[in-house]
């Protein structure tokens, strides 16, 4: 039996995202964009502590039609271990909560990776191996620690980096620990050649559009994300 009393658990991989998601009925975790981290997190709950699971906040574009500022609700998470189907109910009252949001919302698969897909190249052969419409590194990981428990998983994810864009290399590894832009490695990076002052206004463009959306969308999900509770308790 699922508790109905606890609270919806929004997992994250940017400190930012997790900020977003903070709310009534909710409790946010995050790993710093770190699926090993994220996976030893999650395992550490001797309990899972939640009413539902839902992977929540930026993503990267599989999908070529789609811009920086649209959303994504998965219908199902693909990655290496195959593929796992969202709860449709909780998906549905989503995209319904968020039928007033003036930014395309769309419902498809996400794929879960453990590395950063940076070229353009590399979405294009994920798109076709997975037919996802994005990519992120927490929903494969949370989808898991949410079938392993018999819980609902869901998922919201906001384009940020479409399909046709690269990330420069550097941004694999430009996160601390906690979710933080590392700010040291952003200017060793430009020092080095190996990021081009245009690439990063770029993304840090598309980022804060990307996030603002996030916000939005929490807005209008309201509490506990709008996962509907338990049928008897609803």
């Amino acid at each position: 039996m699922i508790d109905p009393s606890l609270p919806v658990l929004a997992v994250t991989g940017l400190a930012r995202e997790r900020r977003i998601a903070m709310g009534t009925g909710v409790e946010a975790v995050g790993a710093g964009g770190d699926p090993a981290r994220l996976r030893i997190l999650l395992e550490g709950r001797p309990v899972p502590g939640c009413r539902a699971v839902v992977s929540f906040g930026i993503a990267g574009g599989l999908d070529p039609s789609l811009k920086p500022g649209d959303v994504v609700i998965g219908t199902g998470i693909v990655s290496r271990d195959g593929r796992r189907s969202a709860d449709l109910d909780a998906a549905a009252a989503m995209v319904g909560l968020l039928a007033g949001l003036p930014n395309r919302v769309i419902s498809a698969d996400l794929a879960g990776v453990d590395a950063a897909v940076l070229s353009v190249a590399d979405k294009a052969s994920l798109r076709e191996s997975t037919n996802a419409a994005a990519v992120d590194m927490e929903s494969h990981v949370a989808a898991t620690f949410a079938g392993r428990h018999g819980l609902p998983f869901a998922a919201i994810r906001v384009i940020c980096d479409p399909a046709d864009r690269a990330l420069p290399a550097f941004a694999a590894n430009a996160l601390t620990p906690e979710g933080e832009p590392d700010i040291r490695g952003v200017l060793s990076a430009l020092v080095t050649g190996r990021a081009r002052l245009g690439d990063l206004m770029r993304l840090g463009r598309d980022s804060n559009a990307a996030f603002a959306v996030l916000a939005r969308c929490r807005s209008c999900l309201g509490a506990g994300l709008g996962i509907p509770l338990p049928p008897s308790h609803s």
